[in-house]
């Protein structure tokens, strides 16, 4: 904090100026200051325990307004360690131990959040390591380190204190030596050694773009202090820890949920609002997570395929990632080798639903490639379902895409509309997969991707029960297209003769015209809109196709009426 010195006249004296330095310092929970937070780790949903009753924390305080009025609370006091903070009534317990103290457990809490001051947990050091409370008490060489309060066998100056936090024989660095924290040692014939603690820059690495960095560095590269990730001041954003729970926001420690070139943070500095941290790289011996490769297929999200596939599609070729035009963006192959963005095939950087591309039309910056088939052994369905599985009481808890499910009882990432509560004819159990709402597509589940709030489940119909067809034979009267033209709908039969049987159940179709008129390549996602009983009806959406309106061709559109019960879904949940 940047402190203001003002110059003042007391009242009592009116011979002269007398000048006072006032230190002033502005309120650190006030939005756009560093937060009294940012100096604790938090373990949500944990509470810590003594278990020697002789001992107990301070009492309840119930009148603070958030965390952060707790945290200002026990900051400065070199007696407190750490504090629970009720979510429910905003109570406040300040605590003199830690995890690491003696007699303590931790236990889950349905009421709690534990803080700790990050000085006593931390298991690697800042600086050089002045404000190291840790408990690491052996010397690099493996000797035991003497007890503070001893002068024996090694004679010294100092007496331990609360404020210098000369506890038992842990390392400490009372005199700042460069070197990090050192201890004298029980060997009389070796005085004092280091003890080899690891700075938090080097205690972890970054392979590939960080993407895995889970380490504790919050300090940019130019020395700003990270902002936490769960405050929204001084910089409002969408990383909210509960909703990414796979990225491991943890405090305001640096990471790369967003897939950029290297882990980053926002700063705790209103006048800037992010910036990359100064982290060493893995050597080639150190690969963390290691995603399969792919050629032909991919798995997962597609981040590991390393095939040659080159356009969208709807065939529209890739943009090389080497080239800026017609789109600029941030995915320098140099800025991201691991990723392979060679020439312009597909890939997945950043983490999306499936590998992608930028594209080389100027009205078109991106889209995916879903032309690339799933790889047959990702996701297999693990059981079946009858109907529409509403009676399905199975336990599988994962989507047709591998992503595993949200708890129903869980209202993070998303927030529920079907609970265990609210639909207890559904045995909403654990986060396995059901049906609450009878939705014709099967059992289903909210997902713990922020991104996805639900999607089906790896189940398939059971053999012995086939769903009725949904295909009756359409009318051709007064059928019409909005905008386009008018173009009469064909049965699917009629269709197949001149797709060669490619046509599903889920598509319907329209005859081609002489002339060459009708849904193009880039059109897809336009309506088919039939007038019906004095009001335009949506009945089909068009589909990515590589040709344009071929004459006397039928055009090919997905069937509306099949995912009526996905729309109603995701209006609700939106």
């Amino acid at each position: 904090m940047r402190p203001w010195w003002v110059t003042v006249q007391p009242p009592a004296r009116r011979m002269g100026w007398l000048p006072l330095l006032l230190l002033l310092t502005q309120c650190s929970g006030a939005p756009g200051q560093r937060s009294p937070l940012n100096d604790f780790q938090v373990l949500r949903g944990m509470e810590l325990q003594h278990l020697l009753h002789a001992v107990g924390p301070r009492p309840w305080q119930e009148d603070v307004a958030d965390a952060e009025e707790c945290a200002g609370r026990c900051g400065p006091l070199l007696d407190c360690r750490a504090f629970h903070y009720n979510v429910s009534s905003h109570g406040c317990q300040l605590l003199p131990w830690t995890q690491h103290s003696p007699h303590t457990r931790l236990q889950r809490s349905g009421r709690c959040d534990l803080f700790q001051k990050k000085d006593y947990v931390r298991t690697c050091i800042m600086d050089n390591g002045v404000k190291y409370r840790g408990t690491v008490a052996i010397t690099t060489a493996g000797l035991p380190c003497q007890r503070w309060s001893h002068r024996f066998p090694n004679d010294h100056k100092y007496t331990p204190t609360l404020r210098n936090g000369l506890e038992e024989n842990f390392c400490r660095n009372p005199d700042g030596d460069p070197g990090g924290p050192w201890c004298y040692t029980t060997d009389p014939a070796v005085r004092f050694q280091s003890c080899g603690i690891k700075s938090c820059r080097e205690a972890a690495c970054v392979w590939c773009n960080g993407e895995d960095y889970r380490g504790a560095v919050d300090r940019t590269e130019s020395g700003r202090e990270c902002q936490r990730w769960d405050l929204q001041h001084p910089h409002a954003h969408p990383f909210e820890p509960g909703k990414f729970l796979d990225k491991d926001l943890d405090d305001n420690y640096c990471r790369n949920p967003d897939g950029s070139e290297r882990p980053w943070c926002y700063t705790t500095d209103p006048q800037t609002e992010r910036e990359f941290c100064d982290l060493p790289l893995c050597g080639s011996e150190t690969q963390p997570r290691h995603e399969a490769t792919t050629l032909d297929c991919f798995r997962g999200k597609g981040e590991g395929y390393r095939g040659t596939a080159n356009t969208t599609a709807a065939g529209v070729p890739c943009q090389r990632w080497d080239a800026q035009n017609p789109h600029q963006h941030r995915f320098l192959p140099e800025k991201y080798a691991c990723k392979d963005l060679r020439e312009n095939f597909c890939r997945n950087p950043d983490g999306s639903e499936a590998p992608w591309c930028f594209t080389s039309r100027p009205g078109m910056r991106v889209a995916f490639c879903y032309q690339i088939r799933r790889c047959a052994d990702d996701v297999r369905p693990e059981d079946c379902y009858r109907g529409a599985g509403e009676w399905y009481r199975g336990s599988v808890s994962k989507t047709r895409k591998g992503v595993t499910c949200q708890r129903w009882s869980a209202e993070t990432p998303h927030k529920p509309q079907f609970t265990p509560t609210s639909a207890p004819h559904a045995q909403l159990e654990e986060n396995f997969c059901r049906n609450p709402d009878r939705d014709s597509h099967g059992p289903w589940c909210y997902t713990t991707d922020p991104g996805t709030p639900f999607d089906y489940c790896a189940l398939r119909r059971c053999d012995d029960d086939k769903p009725p067809s949904i295909l009756e034979p359409p009318g051709t009267g007064d059928n019409a297209v909005l905008n386009v033209a008018s173009l009469n709908v064909i049965s699917n039969q009629e269709c197949n003769v001149k797709h060669r049987g490619r046509v599903h159940e889920s598509e319907m179709c329209t005859e081609g015209l002489l002339a060459p008129v009708g849904a193009c390549e880039g059109d897809y996602g336009g309506p088919l809109a039939c007038f019906t009983h004095d009001c335009w009806v949506l009945e089909g959406i068009i589909i990515p196709n590589q040709v344009c309106a071929r004459p006397r061709w039928p055009a090919i559109f997905m069937r509306v009426s099949v995912f009526v019960d996905w729309i109603h879904k995701v209006m609700r949940l939106g």
